[in-house]
């Protein structure tokens, strides 16, 4: 096993406390050409998803102030409460599956924290501050470093990118494109949230870098349970690399000939010969830069490879086992549940309600009145008007101050009802009745009992009436 240097506690840390700032080098093999792929894929991706459409809506938009949020042009309210359980406890299945597939894949492909950091800011550093070397030498200089003054003031240019493209998430591209051309105090909160959001950028680029992934992001202490021993991972093929020696040697040797290139190389500053460690997020750097030592020396590649702990240890890879069982089975049972309560949504979101106070009263002629409460929730994006009427109850009549309602886009709305019929409406105190909410195109219906008077003589000063009827 490699042994640590004296004056280092962490690979971020010395011993006397100070930050160790990582200066990896790049190796550009074959899986980081495509990872380079895979990175400005998914930087395009985000940069261009504010401005598709789909279905005439936005592909994504999650509009909190009117707690509206439509993904893949499927429009979220506050109300799909099981929704957006059943889409996260997807997501969540998916990722257990991933794992114990791929192994952190997402750290070392897929995370935006590795995409731009190393495929946006750290290139752009490599050029501006003359590579590595130039890298190094900036960080033992005192004084004004003006390549490094130009490195921030273009990363604040990128954060400030950025930043206006995460508000599109938020806000909608037309109205971040109003915003920009307007003056900032014609939109405080979002001005404050994109200068926020810049700060943030800059600060994790600049300063914070590897720590995030090392410090702040919880996915590498949750390895131990995510991964099994036959789960996909970066390691070092001990019984092929030990005993390491320089080539020079006279005692035979392992393939490691301890050049400490997967090492110089790792964007968390590790030593993968270590064994599988939280630090470690796939990125397959050091394999990349074993590989060419191991063609300069002619010896075989994948001395640092993809693998499981298992195949390192001579036991063979079983595709097939409990968790990738499981988890498939579970995805589908939550993604089928997904589809299915996604088709069963209507239009509209219709909830009646008992009104507040005595379940029913008179009328100076008689008649019995009850109050109901009705909520409609316009889950298109056009405006309706939502017409109230009556079936089952002969004789009754709806009074309402508005009606038919109308209902905005994605609004919620509520009116009061009052429901009169005569005494003969009702049987042992109540009435089932059929309430139609209509917008001209779809109708629903809902069952609602009325209550009124149990006997025939009791008398319209009653004070006291028993509620039986139930809130629907």
């Amino acid at each position: 096993m490699a042994t640590h240097t004296p004056d280092r506690v962490l690979s971020t840390l010395n011993a006397d406390g100070s930050r160790r700032w990582l200066r990896p080098k790049r190796s550009e093999g074959a899986f980081w050409q495509k990872r380079r792929i895979v990175a400005y894929a998914l930087m395009f991706v985000f940069f261009i998803i504010p401005y598709l459409r789909l279905h005439g809506k936005p592909l994504v938009l999650l509009d909190i102030p009117r707690r509206l949020f439509i993904i893949l042009g499927t429009t979220f309210l506050p109300t799909d409460t099981l929704l957006f359980m059943l889409l996260f406890v997807t997501v969540g299945i998916g990722i257990f599956l991933l794992t114990a597939l791929f192994g952190r894949v997402w750290c070392g492909w897929g995370c935006p924290q590795t995409v731009y950091m190393e495929f946006l800011f750290r290139p752009i550093e490599r050029l501006l501050e003359g590579g590595r070397t130039g890298t190094l030498s900036l960080d033992r200089a005192t004084g004004l470093k003006p390549r490094r003054l130009l490195k921030w003031a273009v990363y604040l240019v990128l954060a400030l990118f950025l930043a206006h493209t995460f508000l599109a998430y938020f806000v909608g591209i037309d109205q971040l494109v109003h915003w920009v051309r307007s003056s900032p105090s014609d939109h405080p909160t979002a001005f404050f949230v994109m200068a926020a959001t810049t700060a943030a950028i800059m600060f994790d680029f600049t300063y914070f870098r590897e720590q995030t992934c090392l410090v702040a992001c919880p996915y590498g202490r949750l390895q131990s349970v995510l991964l099994d021993r036959q789960s996909l991972i970066v390691g070092y093929d001990v019984h092929r690399g030990e005993p390491r020696g320089k080539v020079e040697h006279l005692v035979p040797t392992g393939d490691c000939i301890d050049c400490r290139a997967c090492v110089l190389t790792c964007p968390t500053g590790i030593d993968i010969r270590d064994g599988l460690q939280m630090e470690c997020i796939h990125c397959t750097q050091c394999a990349d830069a074993c590989d060419q030592i191991m063609d300069r020396v002619g010896k075989p590649r994948g001395l640092v490879k993809y693998t499981s702990r298992d195949q390192l240890e001579g036991k063979p890879r079983h595709l097939i086992r409990p968790r990738v069982i499981i988890y498939p089975a579970a995805l589908l049972v939550a993604a089928s549940l997904l589809v299915y309560f996604l088709n069963q949504r209507r239009d509209a979101d219709v909830t009646v309600l008992r009104g507040i106070g005595a379940p029913y009263s008179f009328e100076a002629d008689g008649r019995v009145v009850n109050q109901l409460r009705v909520r409609i929730t316009n889950r298109t994006d056009l405006p309706h008007e939502y017409a109230i009427s009556l079936e089952g109850a002969n004789g009754a009549q709806v009074i309402s101050p508005e009606n038919p309602l109308k209902v905005g886009p994605g609004e919620l709305r509520s009116t009061s009802l009052f429901i009169v019929g005569p005494r003969t409406l009702f049987h042992d105190g109540e009435r089932h009745i059929d309430l139609k909410i209509t917008d001209g195109v779809h109708t629903d219906r809902f069952e609602y009992t009325l209550v009124g008077p149990e006997h025939d003589d009791e008398r319209p000063e009653t004070d006291h009436h028993t509620d039986k009827g139930q809130d629907r």
